[in-house]
């Protein structure tokens, strides 16, 4: 029984709306447990850095994650985000560099939780590894076969396709389409052109197990139907990921789980994440857009970055820049210099029932653009209001932000950030300057103390006098 169809928002009674992919229209969410809701989203494959795209998923279901456990309690949330640390990418990429595959899965996978950290998301509950879970794999792929779901043919084991009579259900692809979409290789050991590999030999030089068919490797798609079982269940509440993998891959995750567990379903919704584009144009390293988590951090803050990804609606494609990456570190100045004044004053919140909230905006399929323009009118509010206001739209201020993993930051620390320019004032040689400035108002030789003012502006620093002596902040 769904035991939390409504919530209050602002005096309003409201319901958590999804759309869902498999059904093609918004949809109330109603979990199968409300006190174990469950929710699955794919990982990184860590082969290399993981770029902008790859970055949208992992920010945007960050939000929902933090939008169910405020919904339910964060103890009745289950969030899995998995790793892929056997594919044949990684292979490639250890040929490559000369390093083992353990080498490079190890220090991809470190370097993706440091840069997704620096985001501002938070980890998941559950990240299942892929070579973790081998066995619950092979398992799956003898139901398959027993089942008559799949055969095995010259050491490979195929999902046979025209087993499941609906099968592209989730991509509404037709026959046709769904042989030239999936890309497949031409083989003669296939029944059907559209059938799948789960299982696949392995050389002496590339990973592999043994199993029933002889040593091998898994294919992709069964990695995640063994994962997610394995820590949600045969059926759980949502599967997410980027709208690239709507076909095949969660398209085969459906087919591989219901046809090895004997369910009408595997996710009861399925939510993806629009492309990313760069300047217009799809990230290619030929095109020299090709922009990296990891590089674009040496330039710009995390968390302006996250508040770039959550600019468009999730469902929406996005188009990157660093014009826009400027734009959302001025936004949240502006928002950073309303928690710096709200931080100093405290009283009981007061919430505007006429007013939206960011949780309210969320509710509505995770509608982060409207969250954002709440977040707008509430900093302009805190720095436009009399001190006796400040102290009643403080929390809600703050729990809104949090809800969205923004304004994680201290003030003063996030305007006096690491610059981006390498050749940059430390802080250091601005605190000597304000120094000497200081020296110079105190002997009332103000024409020096305009002058490093002046010095001081020119390298985007920000002088600000008050009662308690001279702040800084950094422009850019």
């Amino acid at each position: 029984m769904f035991l939390f169809p409504r919530y209050a928002v602002g005096g309003r009674a409201v319901t958590l709306q999804l759309y869902n992919t498999l059904t093609r229209r918004k949809e109330p969410f109603e979990p199968i447990d409300a006190n174990r809701v469950r929710m699955y989203v794919c990982g990184p494959t860590v082969y290399d850095y993981a770029h902008i795209g790859n970055a949208r998923p992992v920010v945007v279901f960050d939000v929902l994650a933090r939008l169910l456990r405020r919904l339910y309690g964060p103890d009745h949330v289950t969030y899995a985000r998995n790793i892929t640390d056997v594919e044949d990418k990684i292979i490639a990429a250890a040929l490559e560099t000369g390093e083992t595959i353990d080498s490079v899965t190890q220090r991809t996978t470190r370097a993706f939780h440091e840069d997704v950290a620096a985001l501002g998301t938070l980890p998941p509950d559950v990240e299942p590894r892929a070579t973790d879970h081998i066995g619950q794999m092979i398992g799956m792929i003898e139901r398959l076969v027993e089942g008559g779901h799949a055969y095995d043919a010259d050491g490979h084991v195929l999902f046979h396709v025209p087993s499941m009579a609906d099968y592209g259900e989730l991509s509404g692809r037709n026959r046709d389409e769904q042989i030239a979409g999936a890309r497949v290789e031409v083989a003669p050991y296939k029944r059907d052109p559209a059938d799948f590999v789960l299982w696949k030999p392995s050389s002496d030089d590339q990973p592999g197990w043994d199993s029933p068919w002889g040593r091998g490797r898994p294919g992709w798609h069964i990695e995640c139907s063994a994962m997610s079982a394995e820590h949600l269940g045969v059926e759980f509440d949502i599967h997410g990921g980027g709208q690239d993998l709507i076909f095949p891959h969660h398209e085969n995750e459906i087919a591989q789980s219901r046809c090895a567990h004997g369910t009408a379903g595997m996710a009861r919704m399925w939510l993806h994440n629009g492309y990313v584009t760069v300047g217009g144009e799809k990230m290619s390293k030929s095109l020299g857009n090709f922009l990296t988590v990891h590089d674009l951090l040496e330039e710009f803050p995390g968390e302006a970055l996250r508040l770039t990804l959550l600019s468009a609606h999730y469902r929406q494609p996005l188009d990157f820049t660093k014009d826009g990456v400027r734009s959302a570190r001025a936004r949240l100045d502006h928002w950073y210099r309303a928690k710096a004044r709200a931080e100093q004053t405290d009283g009981p919140p007061r919430i505007d029932p006429d007013e939206p909230t960011v949780e309210e905006a969320l509710l509505d399929d995770v509608n982060t653009p409207l969250a954002l323009s709440v977040l707008d009118r509430q900093a302009s509010r805190i720095l436009a209001a009399d001190e006796a206001e400040v102290g009643g739209m403080r929390q809600p201020f703050f729990d809104d932000a949090a809800l969205l993993g923004l304004l994680q930051s201290d003030p003063d620390r996030w305007f006096k950030g690491v610059p981006a320019d390498a050749d940059a004032m430390s802080e250091a040689e601005i605190e000597e300057h304000i120094a000497a400035r200081n020296a110079a108002r105190k002997i009332r030789d103000f024409a020096k103390a305009d002058a490093i003012r002046d010095t001081l502006s020119s390298a985007g620093i920000v002088l600000e006098d008050g009662p308690r002596g001279t702040t800084w902040r950094r422009t850019g």
